[in-house]
């Protein structure tokens, strides 16, 4: 009978000691993957952190930048005007001074080409 009892005993300290074991592997496991998750958040936080005032600098560097193509932009069309007048002129001075015998012998044509889309 004590038998009996002592192989039951060995048998549910084999079966604990298996138990315990798997725990102590998973507990390893674990652990492995909470330092290789506290190591993703450490980058993360060291990329995420500077974020909010580098997209400020970029947004202060956009509108920086649209305000100067705002006033190219307003050269642009003034150089156009000058160029459409300097053309009137040209075709006034063509019509008008070459039928009055005032004109010159040779005609200058300026094309102006417009590169708005």
């Amino acid at each position: 009978m004590v038998t009996v009892i002592v192989i039951i005993n060995l048998l549910i300290s084999l079966i604990l000691l298996y138990i315990a074991r798997r725990v102590w592997q998973l507990k390893k496991r674990l652990a492995n993957i909470a330092n290789r998750l506290t190591a993703a958040e450490r980058c993360t936080h060291a990329v995420l952190d500077k974020a909010p005032s580098n997209i400020s600098i970029r947004q202060q560097n956009i509108h920086n930048l649209r305000q100067g193509n705002q006033s190219i932009q307003v050269q642009i069309q003034q150089v156009r005007q000058i160029f459409s007048l300097l053309l009137v002129g040209q075709q006034i001075h063509g019509r008008y001074f070459v039928k009055l015998g005032l004109g010159t012998k040779f005609k200058k044509k300026i094309v102006v080409k417009s590169t708005e889309k």
